[in-house]
């Protein structure tokens, strides 16, 4: 049986008491005191996540711009310097293989990020569908440390910190520059629904960077942060997880995200055909949002049923009991129809049908 791999930041994990969980191969920080704690942290001030399992890949040469075209079911030739974009690498039938961010950080130099139980996958699909072109690819997860700080104070935080003009950092940005006197790369981005920073370090000044966050943030009320309150906080932004949401039996068409398929841009892409068919023809279920005002919650796999026929109609994805919101929440795919806000449905919750309504996502959108 092969161990966890833990992150650079496993012994001030330790120090601080979190529980562990395997995640994808890695060891990682589920919680440090209490889940809705955590939440409420990052919703109310800021937390701070150590997000080391994520895959990083770097690609270089002069037609890399094209051969992310090609590879990819966005335009990453059309993203400028130090900018990034949400896109996706999806097989010749149309399936997700991963989601993933895309940074231009120069223009013959682009950084992938991502998920970690898709890495592997992504660096295989990307080696061979880059093949032809002037281009090369190096997977540098090792060479990195990613250290997320996210909530409403996370700009005075970092900015204690480092002298990058963060005014000036747009979201879905990235700079390089200092912080805690160390190198780093930061950008914009996350996976909370909250304003917030991930930042690119080295493995050896990852401990530092932490140690210097945890104590900027102490006075603003910064708590680290688990994948359990992590998992809860993209749920109430309506944010997809792959393995969840996203899988390679679904396009990006089923989960509401055909607009990050670039049809217009020039030369063929891996997919095309497929997806421009699934485009045609329509999605046949579709990703929404549900709520109960009941006490227990819809978890992913549950049964989603019409109450009227008795038949089911969909599948839960994902589900948990908001802290936010204070009520069940969950994300469903259900059949075209089913789909409008205000449809009355019904779940399956361990052999009881309980009540839910489908709502239009996110749950949560921040003031």
């Amino acid at each position: 049986m092969t161990s966890s791999r833990p992150t650079p930041l496993h012994a001030e994990h330790q120090r601080l008491g979190a529980s562990f969980t395997d995640f994808a191969g890695w060891s990682m920080p589920v919680r440090y005191t209490s889940d809705i704690a955590e939440h409420t942290a990052v919703r109310t001030a800021a937390g701070l996540f150590d997000l080391s399992h994520m895959g990083e890949l770097e690609l270089t040469g002069p037609q890399v711009a094209q051969a992310l075209d090609h590879s990819l079911v966005g335009q990453p030739s059309k993203i400028g310097i130090g900018r990034a974009r949400y896109t996706m690498l999806c097989a010749t039938d149309g399936g997700i293989l991963d989601d993933l961010v895309v940074y231009r950080l120069a223009e013959e130099h682009f950084l992938i990020v991502a998920n970690a139980s898709n890495a592997a996958v992504v660096r295989e699909a990307l080696i061979e569908r880059i093949t032809g072109f002037e281009a090369e690819l190096r997977d540098t997860t090792a060479d990195w440390t990613l250290i997320a700080v996210q909530g409403p104070a996370s700009v005075p935080i970092v900015a204690t910190l480092t002298d990058l003009p963060l005014a000036d950092l747009k979201y879905y940005a990235i700079s390089t520059g200092k912080l805690a006197e160390s190198n780093i790369l930061l950008a914009r981005t996350g996976y909370t629904g909250e304003d917030g920073f991930e930042i690119y370090c080295r493995p050896d000044d990852a401990a530092g960077i932490w140690t210097a966050l945890l104590a900027a943030g102490a006075p603003h009320g910064l708590l680290p942060a688990g994948l359990a309150c992590r998992d809860t906080l993209r749920l109430e932004a309506g944010m997809p997880l792959y393995g969840n949401e996203l899988s390679a039996a679904t396009t990006p068409f089923e989960a509401g995200l055909g607009r990050v398929v670039a049809f217009g841009k020039e030369g063929d892409f891996v997919g095309r055909d497929a997806l421009a068919r699934r485009r045609d023809e329509g999605a046949r279920q579709v990703l929404v949002g549900l709520t109960s005002t009941g006490r227990r919650s819809p978890r992913s796999g549950y049964a989603v049923h019409d109450p009227e026929s008795g038949q089911q109609v969909g599948a839960v994805t994902s589900g948990a009991p908001s802290p936010t919101l204070g009520h069940p929440i969950a994300m469903a795919y259900v059949g075209v129809g089913y789909d409008e806000p205000g449809t009355q449905l019904q779940v399956d919750i361990r052999g009881t049908r309980d009540a839910v309504e489908v709502v239009a996502l996110p749950f949560y959108r921040r003031a």
